[in-house]
């Protein structure tokens, strides 16, 4: 007797509701992220690829998996930053034939910078008590590691 599959139980009001403010929050944080990126001369994809060298200098193929692009877009992106003195290419201490791109120090600071000058960081996160905004991290770090 073959069985049949049952279909996807339908999330329930509240589920959908927190998905539409997840989606809100994200689309909001774009928005002001490009504004805060312009602000600075900055496309939004210079100002995310300048964001992940500050955290560590890596490779192009690497920083197109991250970005979900191709590694030719990030040559591009990377060749902009550079000419501005935001970032510069070193050989990969872990193999010399392979480079890695890398913020400069004042990619940091335009970096630095740049999430400063988030409206969203200060407006509606401000809002919240420190507890609140520590309930709401520790949430979306459970979301995320699930």
């Amino acid at each position: 007797m073959a069985v049949t599959p049952r279909p996807p139980s339908r999330p329930d009001d509240l589920t959908l509701e927190v998905v539409d403010l997840i989606g809100s929050v994200v689309a909001r944080y774009h928005e002001e992220y490009e504004e805060a990126a312009a602000g600075h001369e900055l496309t939004g994809a210079q100002a995310r690829l300048l964001s992940l060298l500050c955290l560590e200098p890596l490779p192009m193929r690497k920083l197109a998996h991250r970005l979900k692009c191709e590694p030719s877009n990030v040559t591009g992106i990377v060749d902009r930053l550079e000419s501005r003195g935001l970032a510069e290419r070193r050989p990969d201490p872990a193999d010399r034939r392979v480079k890695v791109a890398a913020a400069t120090k004042e990619g940091r600071r335009v970096a630095r910078s740049l999430r400063e000058s988030l409206r969203f960081a200060r407006e509606p996160l401000a809002a919240l008590t420190d507890e609140e905004r520590r309930s709401l991290r520790d949430t979306l770090r459970t979301m995320l590691d699930a």
